[in-house]
């Protein structure tokens, strides 16, 4: 059998009708093209544009042609092709839904570590400036859909492209870009699990100390889990976790709505909490409060799945009108919860509740099931980051690898939960540490990348002072947080 090389044009539409060469072969044996070579050496992206796998990038390699006319009037949002596409209400529910976590029993003692007028003034500053980084994120990644032509991008591939389509010094960093937010969002994660796995242990240890007059040490309780955990996140489809969803709300809901009850029993005189606490107190509450309103990790799934994608950080829009609800009810519960119990809240309000009466024994354990509930939900994420990344180096032995890691993995989060049963000191290096990174560190160098060319950097360079300040922030944010964090778990 005799092959010789042909050149085989495939049509690029709509991109300055320009025509990549496939290098095929052509089999005269069986008169026709080794179909198998074309595939193995290119791909098609969902908008059947041809690209190249160059080095191990996801994101379509298309020259990028700013002044081109026809280029820019590519729509990603019409070549979405979605099954299920959701309404702004459907939207709306989700993004309540992945913002309001256990952060929100958080939200007392970040206050205690700011004080009542300070920490009110805080927690909507946070919020705005949070609310504005997913603004600047998703509008980043609709020019850089239009510039790659390609549908959609998820927050790891919004990285990369933005830097591949940077200046040239940047596109080595894009590989690095994309593991870093994968990275983040795994340690982030990993580390809600174990914050978890402490409070549903603290809640459950109260119920169970007062019945049995007992004080078994907290890290028993935490042990116990570990087989309950293991056999409930040998689930592989999210499908099957969505009942575990649905009762999950219905717990927290119902538990939340009981916990306000107490705080507004007998509120003392507001007078007789501070206004202010102490300065060195507040890198605390930014760790505290940054976990409790970060929320971008859901941002674009959420925002790829939309049916009008232009509704998502319109005015008001689906962002704006969620977080605002969001916002308002974290900082209700942070200011009132506070003042209930001021400098003697715990890291969960639900651990103020009293431990004699049935009715607050109810609220801790249906809160700690939802919760543990909860957990399968927020493992799914990391587990299937680094499994896409460890797959292929395993044969016909995967499945077992799968469950070994999966193993491996809720072990892990039950044992760094035990050597740091400190919930408060917990939440907020999760806090400082990843969603300072992933909630304004990130998008604020993505916007810059992303636009530092066209429209540019604007009149007085104001781009690029806002994008600094955004990165300043969370950078002292990351430091100082961190720092007191590990300072206070050490302590304890």
């Amino acid at each position: 059998m005799s092959l010789k090389n042909v050149e085989l044009a495939a049509p690029l539409h709509g991109h300055g009708g320009k025509r990549p060469q496939l290098i095929s072969q052509f089999d005269q044996k069986k008169g026709g093209v080794k179909t198998d070579v074309i595939m193995t050496n290119y791909k098609s992206e969902k908008n059947d544009v041809p690209v190249t796998l160059a080095n191990g990038s996801t994101v379509p390699l298309v020259e990028f042609r700013p002044k081109d006319e026809e280029s820019g009037d590519y729509d990603p949002f019409a070549h979405r092709k979605l099954d299920h596409p959701t309404s702004d209400m459907d939207t709306l529910i989700h993004l309540l839904k992945g913002s309001l976590g256990s952060g929100i029993l958080a939200m007392p003692l970040a206050f205690a570590n700011a004080g009542l007028g300070f920490g009110l003034f805080c927690t909507f500053m946070i919020g705005l400036i949070c609310t504005y980084c997913v603004h600047i994120l998703v509008k980043s990644a609709h020019a850089l859909c239009k510039k790659t032509r390609v549908p959609s991008l998820g927050f790891a591939e919004v990285a990369e492209a933005a830097f591949l389509s940077g200046p040239t010094f940047l596109h080595k960093w894009s590989r690095f870009a994309k593991a870093m937010i994968n990275l983040f969002l795994v340690i982030d994660l990993l580390g809600c699990c174990c914050v978890y796995i402490v409070f549903v242990s603290k809640n459950t240890k109260q119920v169970v100390d007062y019945y049995t007059e007992s004080d078994l040490d907290l890290r028993y309780y935490m042990a116990a889990l570990l087989p309950l955990l293991i056999l409930m996140n040998l689930i592989r489809n999210l499908k099957y976790l969505a009942p575990f969803s649905m009762m999950a709300n219905v717990l927290i809901g119902t538990g939340m709505g009981i916990t306000f009850y107490y705080i507004f029993s007998d509120l003392p005189e507001v007078t007789t909490r501070p206004n202010f606490v102490d300065v060195h107190k507040l890198p605390m509450f930014f760790g505290t409060a940054i976990f409790a309103l970060e929320g971008i990790g859901v941002v674009m799934p959420l925002e790829n799945s939309m049916k009008t994608p232009t509704h998502f950080i319109g005015c008001p829009g689906v962002l704006n009108i969620g977080m605002t609800f969001v916002i308002l009810l974290y900082a209700s519960v942070g200011f009132f919860g506070f003042w209930k119990y001021g400098d003697d809240t715990e890291g969960s309000i639900t651990l103020n509740l009293p431990k004699e009466e049935i009715l607050a024994q109810l609220v801790k354990l249906m809160i700690a099931v939802a919760i543990l509930l909860t957990y399968s939900l927020q493992f799914y994420v990391p587990m299937e980051i680094i499994w896409k990344n460890l797959k292929q180096h395993f044969g016909a032995r995967k499945l077992v690898v799968e469950y070994s890691i999966r193993v491996f993995l809720v072990s892990a989060t039950v044992a760094i939960a035990i050597l740091i049963p400190n919930l408060g000191g917990f939440i907020s290096l999760v806090g400082a540490v990843c969603l300072s990174t992933l909630g304004l560190i990130f998008p604020a160098l993505i916007d810059l990348i992303t636009f530092y060319e066209e429209p540019g950097l604007g009149r007085f360079n104001w781009r690029l002072w806002k994008n600094i300040f955004l990165i300043c922030f969370g950078l002292v944010g990351f430091v100082t947080g961190s720092y007191v964090s590990i300072c206070e778990i050490l302590e304890s």
